[in-house]
């Protein structure tokens, strides 16, 4: 028994260790696999969380680059340094479309595509804060606004319905001006855009002008009374002559024509008659401008020239009128130009910029670089020869007009010489006068006293 007991013992115990073995074994590499798993986790949290805090700095980042982009987007105020530049009325958020004086020279007026007009006071325009009367375009924005003669209401023509709208301007207690209403609109009657209005300083009829061929005379209560056809090619230009006689339209001919509106003794409408022309141009015309009394004009043309016209001619005797000075412009594309109510200074916007000449000998008295970022969109003088106004992007720029104080007194130095004695003291007066006053815009311009 024991013989045969003991040798089956000894594989027994190999069994039993290789057994062990192989459990000790499972065990260890149960073991290591485990905390593999677990170092793995770990790591792929700590990766997520490092994730985690390093994607709301990139996006911080991303924002802060995009509000920057944006900012950058929107327009900047172009600071204008130069010794005639009065002063900058701001207050649009978009881009300004057309500007008026109102006859008596006391507001401007403004229309801008942020559906607002703004009535502004020119005894403002010196200061360094500028109050203005808000009104706003219901529905729609204005491309062109004028004043009626009394200054009492005003006319826009609208961007989208193409029409003509009316508006009323209150008064407050103290006779300023007060609230804006809208009163009635005329009937659509234009298929082309409307590109300019007017009214006639009589109040006895309202222009408008289509970018093609047509012009449409109405009354003040929107009856249309007559519709001109320019056969221009198409119409860049129509305006109201101050003197509220002429109705005058350019395009792409190389002229100007003018039209006479005919009333009655009893104001009662007779018809709308062609006047004169202004023929001299080699080029289609951009735009005109009137004197006040309408016996002078100043034309701006793509042929790269300005000219300077006598129209006191009687035309109805078919006498043409006179060209007295032709001036050479740098600017390329459309131009606008704007002759004093005086005569005496012709201004010639172009680009982004503006060029002042004297009307009497064409000499260029000096120019304004830069001032508007989207170009210039309308340039005026207002009625008392002092100040001439560019609009562009969101704001109208305000300068002095030296080149009429300086045509002003080579004109009264001229009188002088011829005057009698009872008139010599009070022309000497009034040379001094403008010396004074001309001296005081210069110096109070950062020390450019001797700037032209």
């Amino acid at each position: 028994m024991a013989d045969m007991t003991e040798p089956s013992s000894v594989p027994a115990l190999a069994v039993t260790a290789a057994v062990g073995a192989v459990v000790l074994l499972l065990v260890l590499l149960c073991s290591v696999w485990k905390k593999d798993t677990k170092e793995q986790k770990q790591d792929e949290g700590e990766d997520q969380a490092s994730k985690a805090k390093t994607e709301p700095v990139k996006q911080e980042k991303s924002s802060k680059k995009s509000k920057l982009n944006i900012r950058s987007k929107k327009p900047q105020q172009v600071q204008v340094n130069h010794p005639w530049h009065a002063s900058t009325l701001k207050g649009n958020s978009s881009a300004i479309l057309g500007i008026d004086f109102s006859p008596n020279s006391k507001y401007l007026i403004t229309t801008a595509e942020d559906r607002c007009v703004m009535l502004w006071s020119t005894k403002d325009f010196n200061q360094k804060e500028h109050k203005f009367i808000k009104g706003i375009v219901e529905l729609d924005h204005g491309t062109r606004v004028k004043f009626s003669p009394d200054t009492k209401a005003f006319i826009v023509s609208l961007a989208n319905e193409n029409a003509l709208r009316v508006y009323r301007i209150g008064k407050k207690d103290d006779g300023s001006p007060g609230n804006i209403t809208s009163a009635f609109d005329f009937p659509k009657k234009h298929q082309a855009d409307i590109i300019n209005i007017g009214i006639a300083s009589n109040g006895k009829y309202v222009m408008s002008c289509g970018s093609d061929t047509t012009i449409i005379i109405w009354t003040i209560k929107g009856e249309v009374l007559e519709t001109l056809d320019t056969h221009q090619v198409n119409n860049s230009f129509a305006c109201v002559s101050p003197c509220g006689r002429f109705v005058a339209s350019s395009g792409f001919t190389p002229d100007v024509k003018v039209w006479e509106v005919g009333f009655s003794k009893s104001g009662d409408y007779i018809d709308t008659k062609r006047a004169f022309e202004l023929k001299g141009h080699s080029a289609g015309v951009y735009s005109f401008s009137f004197n006040n009394d309408s016996t002078k004009m100043a034309s701006v043309s793509k042929d790269g020239t300005w000219k300077y016209w006598d129209t006191n001619v009687r035309y109805e005797m078919n006498q043409d009128p006179y060209l007295l000075h032709t001036g050479n412009i740098s600017y390329s594309g459309h131009c606008h130009i704007a002759l004093s109510p005086d005569g005496r200074t012709v201004a010639v916007g172009g680009e982004n910029s503006i060029t002042f000449y004297n009307a009497i000998t064409t000499e260029e008295e000096d120019s304004v670089e830069n001032i508007h970022l989207g170009g210039l969109v309308d340039l005026s003088f207002d009625t008392t020869n002092k100040y001439l106004v560019s609009a562009g992007d969101r704001h109208v720029h305000v300068f002095h007009n030296v080149t009429g104080y300086r045509a002003t007194i080579q004109d009264l130095i001229e009188k002088e010489k011829k005057a009698s004695s009872a008139v010599r003291d009070r022309v000497r007066l009034q040379i001094a006068d403008a010396r004074s006053s001309l001296a005081k815009i210069l110096g109070e311009s950062n020390g450019h006293a001797n700037s032209k």
